[in-house]
């Protein structure tokens, strides 16, 4: 197979290189330059958001997919999914759950309803609608057969990006009483990116298309699981105070963002993040490590990297302030 990557240095879209090279594949990516790319791809440059970005993939090179991962405004998926129209087999947009109308209904599916106002030629507008518009674009140009929507959900794993399972980590690893949100048995779901992205080039190779939500099924792991699977892979005796989601949100913390992973049980959010339908994906061939790998891999590559992860500009950052969690916990506050 001949693999287009857009993007391709960081987090997912490095998952999916590494994991096409490790197929044998043949691998082109295409980036700003800011990453040096794995050895073994053909690297080009280019930046989509600029005149003339795009004018690396201009010489007819054909590939038999492309996987594309952009978040931002989804006129850049149009002008790159239209200049490879006809010169690739299979465009495949990793999109995300984000994309479904909110409320969305737990345990809801494909066919649920779709956030409205999205347009494949706008600029950037949020990020639900810039997810959806990139989906219409990439079916603008491949068709609804032609096209495959990867509607992620929550995307743990080496390389991470974002900080949220770095910041866990961290966070246990410093030791002493850690504010555990609970309850501890509240199922959570993610998937792994290396996850993601074997499913999603073996979904290329069998021709599959249209939407498929991805992330882990329903119940394969709790917030409990999760957090002492950082205990043990960091050889930390951090105490973990397993805390009443009331007490959390009557304290003013913010679910997800000062605690990441978490969302308060019978939430609309946690409906919407945590329960959510991946049975056509475990049909076609998901398959998902498990947390406590999930976590050591993470961990192994945190310590590679000195123990500061690198963040996406673009998101907000995430965790818990120092004092505030000594504050809910009944702790003296540390000095400065």
């Amino acid at each position: 197979m001949r693999l287009l990557v857009l993007g391709g240095s960081e987090f997912v879209g490095r998952a999916v290189v590494a994991a096409a090279l490790g197929r044998g594949w043949e691998v082109t990516v295409l980036n700003r330059g800011r990453h040096r790319p794995p050895p073994g791809v053909r690297a080009l440059t280019g930046d989509r958001t600029a005149p003339g970005g795009l004018a690396a993939l201009a010489d007819g090179t054909t590939w038999d997919a492309v996987v594309d991962t952009w978040s931002a405004a989804p006129r850049a998926v149009r002008e790159t999914a239209r200049l490879l129209r006809g010169r690739a087999g299979r465009y495949a947009y990793v999109s995300s759950c984000s994309v479904y109308a909110w409320p969305r209904p737990a345990d809801s599916a494909e066919d649920a309803a779709l956030v409205t106002g999205a347009a494949p030629d706008a600029g950037q507008t949020d990020y639900a609608r810039d997810k959806r518009g990139g989906e219409l674009a990439a079916v603008e140009s491949f068709g609804a057969d032609g096209s495959l929507l990867v509607r992620a959900g929550l995307i743990l794993g080496p390389y991470e990006n974002v900080g949220r399972l770095p910041w866990w980590l961290n966070r246990i690893a410093r030791g002493g009483p850690v504010l555990a949100p609970g309850p501890r048995d509240l199922p959570v779901q993610f998937v792994d990116a290396r996850d993601l992205a074997e499913w999603t080039l073996s979904a290329v190779e069998r021709d599959l298309s249209g939407p498929y939500n991805l992330v882990g099924p329903a119940g394969r792991t709790t917030m409990g699981a999760l957090l002492e699977a950082c205990r043990r892979v960091t050889g930390s005796a951090a105490e973990l105070r397993w805390t009443d989601p009331d007490v959390i949100l009557a304290a003013g913390i913010e679910p997800w963002v000062q605690l990441p992973v978490w969302l308060p049980p019978g939430s609309e959010s946690y409906d919407a993040l945590h329960r959510v339908d991946v049975e056509r994906a475990v049909g076609t061939g998901l398959v998902c490590r498990s947390a406590e790998e999930t976590v050591a891999d993470t961990w192994r590559w945190l310590r590679e990297t000195g123990g500061e992860a690198p963040t996406r500009p673009d998101r907000p950052a995430v965790g818990l302030d120092p004092a505030v969690e000594a504050r809910v916990l009944g702790l003296p506050a540390e000095g400065p």
